[in-house]
C-alpha cells in the first residue's frame, strides 16, 4: 500500500477541514438582497428546512427580508397551514421601524386576511401581540425577529435572541399570522410565491 505524497496529504487535509466546517456550521440556502438565511433551523428540538425567503417591499422601499421554515417543504398555502410540528417565521429588518409602524402593519395584514368571526376570536391573542409591540422601541436595521410555533408551548417571539412578549397557545392564531404573507390579501404579492418555494 503506497502512502500519498506530501502535496496529496495537504489536499486531503484541506478537504477534510472544509467538510468538518460544513458539519459544524449551517450552510446558507438563500441570499436575499444581501441577507443570508440558513438552510436549516431548530425549533423546539425539531429540525426545520427553509421553505422559501424573499423581501417585503413597500412602494420602492425594502422593509424586511422574511424566511419561512417548515419540517418539510410545502408549495401550497393549504399545506403550509396544515403542516404538523414546529414552524418558524424569520424577519430581518432592512430599515428602522418604530413599534407603531410594525404593529400597525401587523394589524393591517391580520385584519386583511381574517373574517369578523376570527378577529373576534383572536382578540385576546391580538392584545398579547399588541403588548409585545409596545414593549419594544421598534426594529433597527439588521434586527432579527423570530416568530416560532413550538408544539406543546405555543407562539414564541424572540428579538435578537431575547424572548419578548407572552407565549400564545393557539395554532389557529399562528396560522393567522402566516396568512399575513400567505393569505388571499398578502402584505406583498411578490413575496408570497417566494415563501412557497418559488423564485
Amino acid at each position: 500500500m503506497s502512502f500519498p505524497s506530501r502535496f496529496d496529504r495537504r489536499k486531503f487535509l484541506a478537504a477534510a477541514a472544509l467538510s468538518a466546517a460544513a458539519l459544524c456550521h449551517p450552510t446558507f440556502a438563500a441570499d436575499v438582497a444581501g441577507i443570508r438565511f440558513d438552510d436549516s433551523a431548530t425549533v423546539g428540538g425539531q429540525a426545520l428546512k427553509l421553505n422559501g425567503a424573499g423581501v417585503r417591499t413597500k412602494i420602492v422601499f425594502k422593509v424586511y427580508a422574511l424566511g419561512l421554515y417548515l419540517a418539510e417543504k410545502k408549495t401550497t398555502v393549504a399545506d403550509v397551514l396544515a403542516a404538523q410540528g414546529a414552524r418558524r417565521i424569520q424577519i430581518v429588518s432592512m430599515r428602522d421601524l418604530t413599534s407603531d409602524e410594525f404593529g400597525d402593519a401587523f394589524m393591517k395584514g391580520l385584519n386583511s386576511n381574517t373574517d369578523q368571526a376570527e378577529r373576534t376570536r383572536f382578540l385576546p391573542q391580538t392584545k398579547t401581540f399588541g403588548e409585545m409591540f409596545a414593549s419594544i422601541p421598534g426594529l433597527k436595521k439588521g434586527d432579527t425577529l423570530l416568530v416560532d410555533w413550538v408544539p406543546g408551548t405555543g407562539t414564541v417571539c424572540t428579538l435578537n435572541g431575547r424572548k419578548i412578549g407572552e407565549t400564545v397557545q393557539d395554532v389557529a392564531f399562528y396560522n393567522a399570522i402566516l396568512r399575513i404573507w400567505l393569505g388571499e390579501n398578502p402584505a406583498d404579492n411578490s413575496l408570497k410565491p417566494k415563501l412557497l418555494g418559488g423564485h
